[in-house]
């Protein structure tokens, strides 16, 4: 099980990894895996995003959003010695742009917090809609919600918001630890699914504009 610590060492988080084998979602799951590893030589990140033919559209958001979820639960996990109260007292992407949490159920006023906490929020706030079973159905023949796509884009507007921040305060840490090509690559395959998709509006990644274009990714007008 993959683990990554955030802010209170004492939290662990247990992103959901696996799938149950024989279900569609573990052989979309493998199917996108494979196709990673075989495009990752060619550099051609885009084909690992684009939709089988033939296969179903909530099935493939789906699986990747809780891929992307475990691999940005990593890399966040990576730096969080660096990530503190202390030296990020508010969560944020440069001077320019400042988060501020809510999740409409239990903190329904927007709250300043630090970074730590607001990713804390945040990774709880996805697990738990990534294990009901209401919004991301992983029973045979189980319906995804009419609102599914929507949900889909409020998770990757925020996961998002975990990048531009790792960027804009931490990329001197990353490079020391010589992840910064890595960290790169998992970016860059993130963006080629939310462009793919169209799951994030275009000011919200304004914070990753120069970033983008810096790694050849065509942002929309």
């Amino acid at each position: 099980m993959l683990k990554a610590v955030f802010g209170n060492k004492n939290k662990t988080f247990r992103p959901k990894k696996n799938f149950q084998k024989g279900t569609k979602l573990y052989q979309l799951h493998k199917y996108a895996k494979a196709t990673i590893k075989a495009t990752l030589g060619t550099g051609n990140l885009h084909e690992a995003v684009v939709l089988p033919e033939g296969e179903d559209r909530n099935e493939w958001l789906a699986v990747n959003t809780v891929d992307f979820f475990n691999q940005i639960n990593l890399l966040y996990g990576s730096i969080t010695e660096f990530c503190t109260r202390d030296s990020c007292p508010c969560m944020s992407a440069g001077p320019q742009y400042e988060y501020h949490w809510a999740d409409g159920v239990n903190i329904k006023k927007p709250i300043q917090c630090s970074a730590p906490e607001y990713v804390d929020y945040l990774m709880t706030w996805v697990q738990q809609q990534l294990d009901d079973q209401d919004i991301f159905p992983s029973d045979i023949g189980r319906p995804f919600p009419k609102e599914f796509e929507g949900k889909v884009k409020n998770i990757f507007k925020r996961l998002f918001r975990v990048y531009a921040h790792m960027y804009h305060s931490h990329i001197e840490k990353i490079i020391a630890l010589g992840a910064e090509p890595h960290l790169n690559t998992c970016f860059k395959h993130f963006m080629y699914f939310v462009l793919e998709f169209s799951l994030v509006e275009r000011k919200e990644l304004e914070p990753l504009a120069e970033i983008c274009k810096g790694l050849g990714l065509d942002l929309p007008k």
